[in-house]
């Protein structure tokens, strides 16, 4: 393996399996899972309905690829494009949120002849060739080379930069007023690409409603709106079924991509467009991988269950109960600046006591102590700053959240 490939903690453990929102090491030692295997299990580890699906997909056929009619396929296209609010949409499937970004600025570029993208500041998109050319956080982004011309903007990041200290509304009009001068310096771009809550930065947002001020300029000039929903949809914010959403007073975006959560674990990825942007290649292409039927399955069983059990309103509920407990945790820490989030995407961002610096030796310790109580969380952040990332499954109990609050307010106030 590279040395590249990063595992977390000074002694790696390997999962052996799980149930629920728990998961097992090989040494038999149980978890609560606040990761999700970086927000995949969306709806529970060993999900009966969802595993059950797969096997037996997998009896009948796995795999036949694009070339040949796939009705899992069909199914699960025609559901998520009734979800998906984007007019006369079209569904792509993928295997993963790289892919499937790739993918949107093919479509993007090529609607539109232009290779020039505006990105956001301390964003991440993946880490294939055109994905690290459009992320702007530079502990993912190992070349400055890319296929792409990109323009950062400002907006992703509420609490920091040069306009931290205006009110929502004046934050809105300053990062309004960024974009348009970015314009008036380059050539018309193919798109803006954005997640509406920031996922490997450190689960920071703008204010609701940025995206829609944005939108009003981008249609101006006929530019393009990607969502990158891989890790905000689906209704893990809680408020919303899509992170876009909260920022929807001037319409839906023109591309949506998506992953992770979809598939419980299963490889899934895609695109949403509108027919006219997702029919504008010219050349023919099919996808190996991508739809395949059992992954699909999967994902139609997965969609099935988060619906009808409303994981996106538990995720409001116990989120919202989560969010609070940490929030009265950090108010007796010097050592934690924000707790922020949505739902069950919850940043929690570190800094040294008394300064406004990132603290990466604390976020390990803080990491190796959670584990060590029985608690898996993430990590991110970007530009010099630290964070826990918290995304459990959106089955989430009351009880397990208390559970998962009280193991990380000591892995806390153990290392402050």
């Amino acid at each position: 393996m590279p040395d590249w490939l990063a595992l977390y903690y000074d002694d790696p453990i390997e999962i052996s399996h799980g149930e629920g929102r728990y998961v097992w090491d090989s040494a038999g030692r149980r978890y609560l899972d606040f990761f999700g295997g970086i927000l995949t299990t969306l709806t529970g580890h060993a999900l009966p309905e969802v595993t059950k699906a797969i096997g037996e997909q997998a009896g009948r056929i796995i795999h036949s690829s694009t070339l040949y009619l796939n009705r899992p396929m069909v199914e699960l296209a025609e559901r998520i494009a009734q979800l998906s609010g984007i007019p006369d949409p079209r569904v792509f499937f993928t295997t993963s949120g790289t892919e499937a970004n790739d993918t949107a600025l093919l479509l993007a570029t090529t609607y539109r002849r232009s290779n020039t993208v505006l990105a956001m500041r301390n964003s991440y998109h993946g880490r294939s060739f055109s994905a690290i050319g459009i992320t702007g956080n530079r502990a993912w982004s190992p070349t400055s080379l890319s296929p792409l011309q990109t323009h950062y903007v400002h907006g992703g990041v509420r609490t920091r930069g040069p306009f931290a200290h205006l009110d929502d509304r004046a934050f809105v009009e300053a990062c309004v007023a960024d974009l348009e001068d970015v314009l008036g310096h380059t050539r018309p771009p193919a798109a803006l690409i954005a997640e509406p809550v920031q996922g490997v930065g450190g689960f920071t947002s703008p204010p609701d409603g940025l995206y829609a001020a944005f939108r009003e300029v981008l249609g101006d000039h006929g530019i393009l709106w990607i969502a990158d929903e891989v890790q905000t949809g689906w209704g893990r914010t809680g408020d919303h079924f899509w992170g876009w959403q909260a920022h929807a007073r001037s319409g839906p975006p023109d591309i949506v991509t998506f992953a992770k959560g979809i598939g419980n674990g299963m490889s899934v990825g895609g695109v949403i467009a509108r027919a006219e942007i997702m029919n504008c290649l010219d050349a023919q292409s099919i996808s190996t991988f991508g739809g395949t039927q059992v992954t699909m399955a999967a994902g139609l069983a997965n969609l099935t269950y988060l619906l009808e059990h409303d994981l996106q309103g538990n995720a409001r509920r116990v989120g919202g109960l989560l969010i609070e407990r940490l929030r009265a945790v950090a108010a007796q820490l010097p050592g934690v600046r924000e707790v922020r989030g949505r739902g069950l995407m919850i940043g929690v961002e570190l800094v040294r006591p008394g300064t406004d610096e990132a603290d990466p030796q604390a976020l390990a310790a803080v990491l190796e102590a959670a584990r060590e109580g029985g608690l898996l969380i993430g990590k991110g952040g970007g530009h010099s700053t630290t964070a826990l990332r918290i995304t459990p499954p959106l089955s989430l109990t009351v009880a397990e959240a208390e559970e998962g609050a009280a193991i990380l307010d000591h892995a806390l106030r153990s290392t402050y």
